[in-house]
């Protein structure tokens, strides 16, 4: 249970708290069988000074006025991970038949003009495909920016995180993302933490069908390209015999199962999916597979072989061929093994996209260097940010760059990236940061003293505190830990601790002010992991 002062919410003027289940947090919430093996309704009647809106999980809702009292029912069984409860200073707005969306004052607006009309055209393009939506409503709320994740599937209730909503196609997939988790992991959900690619990998790959649907096949190979990259990435920092890379990760006792979610969860699942797909022949005969798959096991729980078996019977032709045995596509070596998937999808559809990526990225990397050409070669305000956030994350692989690449890029683009959505700026931010870039500094000073989230926080301390500006983090740290949420300050404290003495020496005279002294409290000996950037692993569940 997240408890926020109003200093920690946008509009500064009333306490705010909110739940977040995944996986086992519910426990501390309320008494509860903490797994997502076991499935029930709940009602709960919550009471709550006037002024505060209370919102829940739920089906049904009523407000006794003259008492305060809001009473909340869950009609049909879900696992005690998607119980929720939200309360503050929200306000809400219709944006479809069946859907509204709950912000701070400050923020309805924004969040009106950015999904009106929108999430209906998702859910009815999802319905399609898979078959009704069961839950009756499909609302929104935005939560302060110490919402410790992207974005929750809560049914009924989507909780996502405020500070997405300036970038325009993570909103929309991490919304898409959500919508595809009222089929699959809300209705049938994984009955065991150790293979929740039945919820993430199934969700990932409903998405990417609804995005085709919605917005063609070359948006969604675009942002498919682009988690795919991460995915590999994630893979060079944890080495391919790491076990948290198989499909069915072994959960160890006293392991919260939240460790083990990463991008295998969803890529690697996902791309197991789409070769089951791939099987079929047709899409479209795949889906029509996941709508008996739903319909047969919605408000239960199942294991992967409830999933594989089912595949199997509804295309006894593919039985009868022995697909299941494939060699070096086994069913039980996707699960099992280690390392990268086995196959990754066809993303050629994308190439009108992902080419004029690879193009820049290859002009700026090649030795030597023609920066008039690269500089006039593309227009990165006409780009799609998934194509931008692309390029900037093979830029962020290749650092540290030559001193005269990283000056003509930011002379190119640096003053056109400070007018861009906050996922690109931090990582032309951590541009800056790997490869010590003095005359931009300011801006990660900037950056760092107008954003309170994980997402937008945490990559650029880890990254100041792995080079040469650990003195500059501290400096930073001090002056705005008092608008960060305390769990968000002890994170940034443990990653500023490690090695904290002796600070490296850095002369940052020419872009910062004098350092206070600072001591940092609540020192733990735990060793954080920096060389995983959250940017890597920083997902919606």
């Amino acid at each position: 249970i997240w408890w926020l002062d109003p200093e920690l919410t946008y509009g500064n003027a009333k306490p705010f708290v909110f739940t977040q289940g995944h996986s086992v947090c519910n426990r501390s919430f309320f008494p509860c069988f903490d797994t997502p093996a076991v499935k029930c309704t709940y009602s709960a009647t919550v009471k709550a000074p006037a002024g505060l809106q209370v919102l829940m999980s739920a089906t049904q809702s009523t407000y006794l006025e003259e008492e305060g009292v809001y009473q909340f029912y869950m009609e049909y069984p879900v696992p005690a991970y998607l119980v929720a409860l939200v309360a503050g200073d929200l306000t809400h707005a219709d944006i479809g038949p069946r859907s509204r969306v709950w912000a701070e004052p400050c923020l309805l607006p924004t969040a009106i003009s950015k999904l009106s009309g929108i999430v209906e055209r998702w859910l009815t393009a999802a319905e399609s495909l898979y078959g009704p939506y069961i839950w009756g409503r499909y609302d929104i709320v935005f939560l302060p920016p110490s919402f410790p994740i992207v974005a929750m599937e809560n049914p009924c209730l989507t909780f996502i995180i405020s500070s997405i909503l300036e970038s325009d196609e993570f909103l929309i997939i991490d919304i898409i993302h959500e919508v595809a988790h009222s089929w699959f992991g809300n209705a049938v959900t994984n009955a065991t933490w150790e293979e929740m690619w039945l919820s993430e990998g199934l969700a990932t790959y409903a998405q990417r069908r609804i995005t085709t649907e919605t917005y063609g096949a070359a948006f969604t190979c675009l942002e498919t390209a682009f988690r795919l990259d991460a995915l590999h990435r994630q893979m060079k920092l944890l080495g391919e015999d790491n076990p948290v890379s198989k499909l069915q990760v072994k959960l160890e006792p006293g392991v919260n199962p939240s460790n083990l979610m990463n991008l295998f969860t969803y890529e690697k699942g996902y791309c197991f999916v789409y070769y089951l797909s791939q099987l079929c022949g047709d899409p479209r005969h795949f889906d029509s597979f996941l709508r008996a798959y739903i319909e047969k096991y919605k408000f239960t729980s199942v294991v992967a072989q409830d999933l594989l078996d089912s595949f199997l019977n509804f295309f006894p032709e593919l039985k009868e061929q022995c697909v299941e045995s494939k060699a070096g596509l086994e069913f039980e070596r996707w699960l099992n093994a280690t390392g990268p998937p086995l196959a990754e999808p066809d993303l050629s559809q994308g190439s009108s996209l992902t080419r004029p990526v690879e193009a820049l990225f290859k002009l700026w990397t090649t030795e030597p260097l023609d920066s008039v050409a690269a500089a006039s070669s593309a227009d990165l305000s006409k780009w799609r940010t998934f194509q931008t956030v692309l390029f900037l994350d093979r830029l962020l692989d290749g650092s540290p760059l030559p001193h005269e690449v990283i000056k003509k890029l930011s002379e190119c683009y640096s003053s056109q990236l400070d007018s861009m959505n906050a996922e690109i700026r931090i990582r032309w931010l951590q541009i800056v940061v790997r490869n010590d870039y003095y005359p931009d500094l300011y801006k990660v000073r900037r950056f760092l003293e107008n954003q309170m989230s994980r997402m937008y926080t945490i990559p650029l301390y880890e990254d100041l505190c792995t080079g040469t500006l650990k003195s500059f983090a501290l400096e930073v740290f001090y002056q705005t830990q008092n608008q960060l949420h305390p769990n968000l300050r002890k994170t940034i404290q443990q990653i500023l601790s490690q090695g904290l003495n002796p600070l490296p020496a850095v002369d940052t005279t020419a872009v910062t002010t004098d350092t206070p002294a600072m001591v940092l409290e609540d020192k733990v000996s735990e060793a954080t992991n920096g060389a995983i950037s959250l940017r890597d692993v920083n997902v919606s569940a």
